[in-house]
This record gives C-alpha cells, sequence and structure tokens, in this order.
C-alpha cells in the first residue's frame, strides 16, 4: 500500500490550497474530515504521515464535537507510534488560551495579564482586578471569537447581563489587559517545520477576526485606511526584513508543544513591549499578501511533508 499524507481537519475551504500543492509536487495525500467518523482501536492505522490541522472554531461551522474526535483520532496514531505533526499536545494548546499562556510563559515568552472566569457571576468578580481597559475573549475560540473591548466593570455588567453576550464553546471566558499598540496593526509570525518563516502585518482597523482565510478571500476588498490618498493599504502584508525578538524561545516553545506548524500573533505596546496572544496550529495564508512576497506558505507546508513521506 503507497504511504500517504493524511490531513486531519474539518474545513475544506481551509485545505483546498493545501491540496492544490500536493497535486503540484506529484504528492500521495488523503483528506480526513473530522465532521463524523470511526476507529477500531484494536486495527493499526495506515502506514503514513499525519498533519493535524483541527481548528478551535470548528464549532462556528456545525463541528461542535470535530477536536474531541480528533483527540480520540490522534491517541490512535500516538498508540501505534505513527508521525503526527501538530500532535496530540498541539491540539491541546490549539482549544485552549489558558493552556497556550501557560506554555508560552515556561518559556519565558511575554503574554498579557489574563484572568479566567467561569460563571458570570466569576467573571464581573474578575473585572475587579482590572483598573484600566480590558478585553474579553473566549478560551477556544478562533478568528477573533468574544474579543470585546471594555472601559469600565459597568459596561461589561451591562454586556454579560444582555442578549448580546457571547459565551465560550467551553464556558470559559478570559478577561485581558487591553495592549494598546501605537497603530492599529497585529504582526502575525508564521512557522513551518517548527521553524520561523515569515511575519505578516494585519490591520485590526475593522477588528480582531483575523483569520487570513477568512478575512481577505473575498475579492479585492480592502480596509479603508491609506497610506495616501487613492492608495489602499490591503488588510494583509508581509514584512521583509522582520526580526523576531526571542526567535528561539518561540522555536523551543513549538518544539516543546508538538507544534510543526503555527501562526502565532504578537502585538507590540506604546513602549516598545512585545506580547504573544494567540497561537494558531491551524494556520493559514492570505493569497494576496503572498504573492506580493514571492513567498508561500502552503507550498512551504506540502514540501516540507513531502520530504517526512
Amino acid at each position: 500500500m503507497t504511504k500517504k499524507i493524511y490531513v486531519i481537519h474539518e474545513n475544506s475551504e481551509w485545505t483546498a490550497p493545501l491540496f492544490q500543492r500536493f497535486e503540484e509536487l506529484g504528492l500521495p495525500y488523503e483528506d480526513w474530515h473530522m465532521k463524523k467518523g470511526h476507529i477500531d482501536l484494536t486495527e493499526a492505522p495506515p502506514q503514513g504521515i499525519f498533519y493535524n490541522r483541527m481548528s478551535a472554531s470548528s464549532h462556528t461551522r456545525g463541528h461542535r464535537y470535530a477536536p474531541e474526535y480528533t483527540s480520540a483520532v490522534l491517541s490512535w496514531l500516538e498508540s501505534y507510534d505513527r508521525k503526527v505533526f501538530n500532535d496530540s499536545r498541539a491540539l491541546q494548546l490549539e482549544i485552549s488560551k489558558v493552556k497556550q499562556y501557560s506554555a508560552l510563559k515556561a518559556f519565558h515568552i511575554p503574554v498579557p495579564r489574563t484572568v479566567a472566569a467561569y460563571g458570570k457571576d466569576e467573571l464581573l468578580h474578575a473585572a475587579t482586578k482590572f483598573n484600566g481597559p480590558f478585553i474579553t475573549k473566549h478560551n477556544r475560540a478562533g478568528k477573533g471569537l468574544g474579543v470585546q473591548l471594555f472601559q469600565t466593570q459597568t459596561a461589561l455588567e451591562s454586556y454579560v447581563h444582555s442578549e448580546n453576550f457571547d459565551e465560550s464553546i467551553d464556558g470559559i471566558t478570559l478577561l485581558q489587559d487591553y495592549i494598546e499598540a501605537p497603530e492599529p496593526y497585529i504582526v502575525r509570525c508564521e512557522f513551518i517545520g517548527g521553524k520561523f518563516l515569515y511575519a505578516v502585518q494585519v490591520n485590526t482597523s475593522d477588528g480582531f477576526e483575523l483569520c487570513p482565510a477568512d478575512a481577505c478571500q473575498i475579492g479585492d476588498q480592502f480596509c479603508p485606511i491609506t497610506d495616501q490618498p487613492g492608495t489602499p493599504t490591503p488588510k494583509f502584508k508581509i514584512l521583509k526584513d522582520f526580526v523576531l525578538p526571542q526567535q528561539e524561545s518561540y522555536e523551543a516553545f513549538l518544539d516543546a508543544n508538538g507544534i510543526t506548524f503555527a501562526g502565532i500573533e504578537i502585538i507590540t505596546d506604546k513602549s516598545g513591549n512585545v506580547y504573544a496572544y494567540d497561537v494558531n496550529t491551524n494556520t493559514n495564508y492570505n493569497r494576496d499578501a503572498e504573492v506580493e512576497a514571492n513567498i508561500y506558505g502552503m507550498k512551504a507546508i506540502a514540501e516540507f511533508l513531502g520530504k517526512e513521506l
């Protein structure tokens, strides 16, 4: 039987660019969609390598228990010593920002001060620990789910008791110091094979639903921010010659947590302090930004997996 690259995921739109690269390189692969399935724990998995692209936001696409089923599949694969890229440790970080921050801090990578709360009363009580503006976000999230900015505890209380309150799918809401950047940008650092590939600047003027695949596969729509009259600035821009502070620490963090492919989002405050606030282990790439910079993430992933196969 021919060995293949097995791709574990729950969103066919996100895997299409990767599969296209496999086709171009003539690599054998198989699509393992986690919307349903079954595994016989007494039978050995197929030979090959396995790439886990499960997403923390799967529930927004009707796949509520896909991460839990993926966890079972990865345990099965690993029990038979199959090679898994973004393994079960990576999955646990993907679906919990609390675990992300704890793991990042172990490598002395600064993260924003964060309080995790379960229950509305506890959430409101946790807000008393913040003196300045703060944000809420979901513990299991993706695409900026649950991100809201609050200037006061009273504003949070009104939100929590309103019909608009959006609870995290795992019941845990995070409160976090609001890191104010000098300009409305964050930087997303992409890693292939556990090594830094490139950084992309992301305009946050329109909010924090920042998945490159979701936000910018919309034709030629651009942010309203312009460098000069009549010149639109794209939402995503790859930064040439970007130097990632503590790059060795980030790469060591990835290695220690079974993460082969990731996009890590960082933000710099007005004093120049850099914070990591999100780790995406099912990272996507923006086509227009990559064409402009002539560097391609999915191609790099396909080439890496081809060599491993």
